[in-house]
């Protein structure tokens, strides 16, 4: 659970990191499906805090921190500048170790389905069918390939009438789900199971493997952050996926951080140093750590990168600095905030005025 004397906390999630081929086709693909469309920065610099994931040699990317302010989660959309992507030479499937699939927020899954198909087309799943513990879903992908489930959630900040809303967990495949619960319920605070059971999964019928079985464990926070973005980013979860007959490769087998897929999951933290503490004592230290603030255009953020048992990449990140409407000046200072006081609801409202529209 979060650290009892509050020496750190974790807020939630905060962002899936999500590595494309075509920069510019993903975000337009993003705003018109998912509503992602409130951008906080949009960069190319070089990423040395990542030379530990890209086998010893800065590259450089563009990143674009875009998210939907009905509310959920933000992408961190990536594309790397200084050398080609390619995608994994194989179809992702449930229980490949990593992130394999992104979970988006929808008020109606009926008006969200309607809409994928008149979007996403083929890539869509052409009929609905029903989670483990008995909710409506469906599936699609982006036109990289990447694996998107859509799911009923009923906290919002605002309604501007698109049927989706921002992210609301992944499922992380892991060899042994046990092992992981040690990093994902001990130390950040995903501790409440809300689903634990072993069997072929009906929802995944027409993916790889679907025909054999697999222990699935829906995870939550029993006591999340109250913090920065928490009203906007609402519950968050994560399904830990275990293959029972098979060992799944690491979804970036032979490539790295930034090639095409699912790169990181990042969550949003108070209390780096006591953060970091916590996780040397479980055997999860950091691998990389910019050590101090770093900035994203006028975003300043502190970083660090663990890995899961199985290599999956996990971004730690301390807000400093956040634009709210960067063209009229008006940034917020996180840190002078209580770790548990939310940021006014008029200043996220402000965050309209950035919308980009196509």
């Amino acid at each position: 659970m979060n650290s009892p004397n509050a020496d750190y906390r974790i807020q939630g999630m905060q962002h899936i990191g999500v590595a494309t081929s075509d920069m510019d086709k993903s975000l337009r693909f993003f705003r018109q499906l998912f509503g992602m469309d409130i951008p906080f920065f949009d960069s190319v610099q070089a990423a040395p805090l990542m030379d530990s994931h890209t086998r010893g040699e800065t590259i450089t990317k563009r990143a674009s921190m875009v998210m939907n302010l009905q509310g959920g989660c933000a992408f961190e959309v990536l594309r790397a500048d200084s050398f080609e992507p390619v995608p994994a030479d194989w179809e992702i499937a449930p229980g490949d170790l990593g992130i394999t699939t992104v979970q988006m927020k929808t008020r109606d899954i009926q008006k969200m389905h309607a809409h994928a198909l008149k979007i996403a087309g083929d890539s869509c799943d052409a009929r609905l069918s029903e989670t483990p513990w008995g909710a409506p879903t469906f599936y699609l992908k982006d036109p990289d390939g990447n694996r998107f489930q859509v799911l009923e959630a009923d906290d919002w900040f605002e309604n501007n009438g698109h049927p989706s809303g921002g992210v609301l967990g992944c499922t992380i495949g892991v060899s042994d789900i046990d092992a992981a619960m040690k990093l994902y319920a001990d130390v950040l605070g995903f501790d409440q199971v809300l689903h634990d059971s072993t069997g072929v999964q009906s929802d995944w019928d027409g993916m790889p493997h679907s025909e054999q079985p697999y222990r699935r464990v829906r995870l939550t926070q029993s006591a999340p952050g109250a913090g920065g973005f928490g009203k906007l980013t609402g519950r968050t979860y994560i399904e830990l996926v275990q293959a029972m007959e098979r060992k799944g490769p690491f979804i970036f087998k032979d490539r790295i951080w930034c090639d095409i897929g699912f790169a990181h999951l990042g969550f949003d933290v108070r209390g780096m140093a006591a953060l970091g503490d916590a996780l040397d004592k479980k055997g999860f230290g950091f691998r990389c750590d910019t050590a101090d603030a770093i900035g994203m255009g006028e975003t300043k953020v502190h970083c660090t990168y663990i890995d899961d048992p199985d290599e999956c990449w996990l971004e730690m990140i301390e807000v400093y600095k956040v634009p709210i409407i960067e063209k009229w000046g008006l940034f917020l200072d996180v840190q002078k905030r209580g770790a548990d006081e939310p940021l006014p609801r008029w200043m996220l409202k402000a965050l309209r005025f950035s919308r980009v529209k196509d």
